[in-house]
């Protein structure tokens, strides 16, 4: 309703100037023609009497009768006392027999406001419009050497220029109730067709919003609301998708936390059912139990640190050397590599600077190369290199282990997402060490791939944007 009501207010505001300008521009402009057009005549009427040094009703009669009265209704001449002299609706009096005496001379006197101003010296021009009849008149002075000597008065009622101009507004009324019945319908189409498609999205929205995320709509047309369904439609695919994420990380975290639960539990039952337990098992299940435990604590800190990535922003960046975070990296996993019998290559060129957090990038580097230590077989060999690639750094970490299936590259970056099952919790793996790598990468504008190293095992390549510092201005001193 409210869109057909401002169509309506806009249509209507539009019929009211249609009906009223014409019309008043219309009586304007005929008021102004009569205007010109009886001044006009009453000056054409004023020149010829102009030449009698008196006026007389013989002498006016005369002049009068040789001139045309050109459709006017009445014509009024007067002396300079309002005494009227002519009058063209007075027929005129028939000449007197032989013998007989001329009738009495009628006295009449034109009292009227236009034959005063006039004897006063002034024009006078009045009309006004009413019951379809222009109703016109003029007066104007005789003047003879400077001196009023009468006065003329004419009347114009014009009925044929009235009856076109009701004509006028009879056809601009009809044309406004057949447009406003027009406008009428098309307003009620429109609205409705608009209100329906709003309504539509509103409808989409109340589904949304109750969890139904496969909904969508149909654009229709190319104007905004269909831009509108089409914006609803992408957001409702990114619903839909961070929907299916969030179950199957739930459903993954709950699968990861209840195993080693489950083991805790079932270690905890053992020990309290055997009344008689030989101190050394014992001592194998709480062992067990701390190992299920420090698995649980692993879990929770990748989640927690894929909680601060998705929810906190990136930190201060600064200017860090790859290759001393890694050189770092190495020296602390040093140990864990000896112990694996894995040799650790390094190639680690200077000027690598990236913008990023040390933090960040120490734990990059730090999930990298440990897992290319504990998913190798021992004598193996882990390759650690940082070189610079045009305008990027290159942090490349390749080994000689089991290797990546090739179909199961593209997931590796996926929470809880692991190769060998088995042997990743053997390792003591939580299935979430690559996707913080990946996060914390994309974080600071860079990217991260895994592809398989030939002739065996696996290398991860990760690179940054390289960071120049600004040069100094010319001039400048050190």
């Amino acid at each position: 309703m409210k869109y057909a009501m401002s169509y309506l207010v806009i249509f209507a505001v539009v019929l009211v100037l249609l009906n009223t300008y014409p019309v008043a521009a219309s009586q304007d402009l005929l008021f102004t023609s009569k205007r010109d057009s009886l001044k006009s005549q009453t000056a054409v009427m004023a020149s010829a009497l102009m030449e009698l040094e008196s006026l007389s009703a013989d002498q006016v009669a005369r002049v009068m009768n040789m001139l045309d009265s050109m459709g006017l209704t009445r014509i009024l001449v007067t002396d300079p006392a309002g005494l009227v002299l002519y009058d063209s609706n007075r027929p005129a009096a028939d000449e007197p027999a032989e013998g007989e005496e001329p009738p009495p001379p009628e006295y009449r006197y034109a009292l009227y406001q236009e034959v005063v101003s006039a004897l006063r010296g002034s024009d006078v021009f009045y009309s006004r419009y009413n019951d379809r009849v222009f109703t016109s008149t003029a007066a104007m002075p005789i003047v003879y050497r400077g001196m009023v000597i009468g006065s003329i008065y004419i009347l114009e009622i014009d009925s044929a220029q009235g009856e076109l101009l009701f004509s006028l507004q009879q056809n601009l009324r009809n044309i406004s109730l057949v447009i406003a019945a027009v406008t009428l319908v098309m307003s009620a189409f429109f609205s409705k067709m608009l209100t329906t498609r709003i309504a539509a999205l509103l409808r989409a929205i109340r589904i949304v919003g109750e969890g139904e995320y496969g909904h969508r709509l149909q654009p229709v047309g190319r104007d905004e609301l269909a831009q509108l369904a089409g914006e609803f439609n992408h957001l409702t695919d990114r619903l839909q998708t961070t929907e299916e994420v969030r179950r199957r990380f739930v459903s993954d975290a709950s699968h990861e936390l209840k195993t080693p639960l489950a083991s805790i539990r079932l270690l905890a039952d053992s020990i309290l059912q055997t009344d008689e337990m030989d101190p050394a098992m014992v001592r194998d299940f709480v062992t067990d139990i701390g190992s299920e435990a420090e698995r649980l604590t692993r879990i929770t800190e990748h989640l927690l640190s894929l909680t601060k990535l998705d929810s906190l922003p990136a930190g201060e960046q600064l200017p860090v050397d790859v290759s001393q975070v890694l050189e770092r990296t190495v020296a602390l996993l040093q140990p864990v590599a000896d112990a694996s019998r894995v040799t650790v290559e390094r190639e680690l060129r200077p000027d690598c600077v990236i913008l990023c957090t040390e933090d960040d990038l120490f734990q990059i580097s730090f999930n990298l190369v440990e897992n290319a230590i504990k998913y190798n077989y021992p004598g193996g060999r882990v390759f650690v290199s940082v070189y610079r690639d045009r305008d990027q750094v290159l942090l490349e970490v390749g080994d000689t282990g089991v290797g990546i299936p090739e179909e199961d590259l593209p997931k590796v970056f996926n929470r809880f997402y692991r190769v060998d099952k088995a042997r990743s919790r053997a390792a003591g793996g939580t299935g979430l060490g690559l996707s913080i790598v990946r996060d914390t990468i994309r974080r600071h504008g860079g990217w991260v791939t895994a592809r398989p190293r030939s002739p065996e095992g696996s290398l991860f390549t990760a690179g940054f944007p390289r960071y120049v510092p600004e040069e100094r201005g010319k001039g400048e001193t050190e």
